[in-house]
């Protein structure tokens, strides 16, 4: 198969194939064994946007997400200023879609994909596909999320599992922009520490058009429980400083179509925004070597 490389990047609201990052999807039932060996080893140190071929699946309301491909390599993230977000006080976060490209075993788009099933997804680095050396594109985001429990003063629960996923720069979601569910990159697993806490290594997601850029997540009770999408306790969205976002757009060249979505977007307007992202809203600041750092701290009830 082509590398990711030799595959142009669409734009962000237009359909076209994507690159397959490996010839055959691996098993769940490898999966299940990997489980086991974690269970050894300490689970608790392991592990948004358009996408895909079908453009009709509503993200909420009256919204949709669309578009597909991928693209290579790294850039290194330009852009000045740090965005802040409430995301102090202890209450429970949101329910919100999964959106049309959730592939965690439900029938989305018509078609019914399963990345959590595979082995290898439980990873803190989700920029290339399972198996795959070669990263998408973008700027370099490291995005930890801290989970705690509204029940219990908001400590931290420990040994929880968080499925989180995202867009390209370009704005379009892995495996539905090629439908094959090797091409599974910006997806990923990991089950939170003794702090409550899981830190993944992405890209900054784009800016399709009808969304403010923004990321999905599953949280699940356990590692062994996140196989499938019936076993999820909440789903939830990720929402990012709007003017570090654009700052970061207008100085990287593989986010440009990002720069004109944005533009014409508004939290107000956004279909699963516009109530509110107090509990949603990330803290993020430019890395002094280079990329971008992200945190938040969502809670549930349990």
């Amino acid at each position: 198969m082509p590398p990711l490389s030799s595959i142009a990047p669409t734009a962000a609201t237009a359909p076209a194939p994507a690159a397959t990052d490996s010839p055959t999807p691996p098993t769940a039932t490898s999966r299940r064994l990997a489980l086991s060996a974690l269970g050894s080893l300490g689970v608790a140190t392991l592990w948004g946007c358009g996408g895909g071929g079908d453009s009709s699946s509503a993200d909420a309301g009256t919204g949709t997400d669309s578009g597909s491909g991928t693209g290579s390599g790294t850039d290194s993230g330009t852009g000045t200023g740090t965005g802040t977000g409430t995301t102090t006080t202890c209450s429970v976060v949101p329910e919100e879609t999964a959106g049309p490209y959730p592939a965690d075993g439900s029938t989305a788009s018509n078609n019914t994909y399963n990345v959590l099933a595979l082995s290898g997804i439980v990873r803190s680095d989700i920029r290339s596909s399972v198996g795959s050396s070669t990263q998408v594109s973008g700027v370099p985001l490291s995005i930890t999320i801290t989970l705690t429990n509204t029940k219990a003063s908001c400590a931290p629960l420990s040994g929880y599992a968080i499925y989180l996923w995202h867009c390209t720069q370009d704005g379009n979601y892995s495996v539905y922009s090629s439908n094959n569910i090797a091409d599974n990159y910006l997806r990923g697993v990991q089950a939170t520490d003794a702090n409550g806490t899981v830190t993944f290594t992405t890209i900054v997601p784009g800016c399709y058009a009808g969304r403010m850029p923004h990321m999905h997540l599953e949280i699940y009770p356990t590692l062994a429980s996140a196989t499938k999408a019936a076993n999820k306790i909440k789903t939830t969205q990720l929402a990012f400083p709007t003017a570090l976002l654009s700052s970061i757009y207008s100085s990287n060249s593989g986010y440009s179509a990002s720069v004109r979505n944005l533009a014409s977007m508004s939290f107000a307007t956004d279909n699963v925004f516009s109530d509110g992202t107090t509990l949603e809203m990330t803290t993020m600041q430019a890395n002094t070597g280079g990329g971008y750092s992200a945190s938040i701290t969502i809670s549930i009830a349990v």
